[in-house]
């Protein structure tokens, strides 16, 4: 492996901001639709696990992707955490207001010969075997109206969960060259969700399962740019079936904002709460001051996936994968 190359203090505004031991967490939605039963698993996973160690939750727009972004779904994503009583404690961070902060960081990556432009097609690396194999980092091509790429110095091949244990990465993921800014000039989710990370001094990370291999990538991100990443806990995914998760994209339904006990309640149980318990509760800041007073990380489903059948609008099965 070779010798991460850190940027120097005065390269990047980010390095002045030092990290920080208060538990800070996050949310962070993608404002391409309302909020679902999965979005809802993630939100309060993240919630309690902050407010049981009595730290920060934050929320963060994750609006980089400007083509998918719904119009009112980020004001509806916030109305609907407000009505299941999950209320943040900083100012809302929009990704869409952020580009210079990822310009300065891209810039700095790019002089210190860390990126490159690529212009593989999708079909050109499904041809050439599905992943990346770094084709163009020799190839001098021009930045203008290409992709770029960062030049994967540190590789992370296994990497420890606090929920799902050791993860291991396959080779060709973990030594991928990844796009850091796209052809249409959006920048990468991969580099702004590390850089507004690093910004916001989050400490923990709790999200869904579906997110465990691009955490490598950005454990390996966090090594270039020189700071230290945050713990990471990824609760199991809520599927329709075994590989189809609950997801905006794939039409899952709207969470009900003006009747947000049940879904609240069969939320939490999908996250290891007791239902018997729950079920003498009858509001929400009760729910949520009762879950946090209980929670344990011990106590989560150490599931990668679990199937979620909604009976009735009172009635959830689950079923781990």
């Amino acid at each position: 492996m070779q010798t991460p190359k850190t940027l120097y203090p005065e390269q990047t505004k980010l390095s002045a901001l030092g990290t920080s031991s208060v538990y800070r967490g996050r949310f962070a939605p993608s404002p391409s639709g309302s909020l679902h039963f999965g979005s809802l698993i993630a939100a309060l996973a993240s919630y309690i696990d902050a407010k049981a160690h009595h730290g920060q939750w934050l929320v963060r727009m994750e609006d980089i992707d400007t083509p998918r972004v719904v119009r009112g779904a980020a004001d509806d994503i916030l109305a609907t955490l407000e009505a299941y009583g999950l209320y943040w404690d900083e100012e809302i961070v929009y990704q869409s207001h952020r580009h210079s902060l990822y310009h300065d960081v891209l810039s700095d990556l790019t002089t210190n010969s860390d990126v490159y432009a690529c212009t593989c097609t999708r079909k050109q690396i499904k041809q050439r075997g599905g992943f990346y194999d770094n084709h163009c980092r020799a190839s001098q091509n021009q930045f203008d109206n290409n992709a770029l790429r960062l030049k994967q110095n540190c590789p992370v091949y296994q990497f420890e969960d606090a929920l799902q244990g050791s993860v291991s990465i396959p080779e060709p993921i973990a030594q991928e060259d990844y796009i850091v800014k796209r052809r249409d000039g959006l920048y990468a989710y991969q580099l702004v969700v590390v850089v507004d990370d690093i910004e916001q001094k989050i400490s923990h990370v709790v999200r869904g399962a579906d997110l465990l291999e691009p955490t490598a990538r950005q454990l390996s991100l966090f090594q270039q740019l020189g700071h230290t990443p945050p713990h990471y806990l990824h609760v199991p995914l809520a599927v329709a079936e075994p590989g189809f998760k609950l997801s905006k994209q794939n039409h899952a339904p709207a969470i009900d904002n003006k009747a947000p006990l049940p879904a609240l309640k069969a939320a939490l149980a999908f996250l290891g709460f007791n239902s018997i318990e729950l079920s003498h509760i009858d509001e929400v800041s009760d729910a949520l001051n009762w879950a946090t007073h209980v929670y344990q990380r011990a106590n989560l489903p150490q599931h990668r996936e679990i199937q979620v059948n909604q009976l009735s609008e009172l009635e959830y099965q689950f079923q781990p994968l």
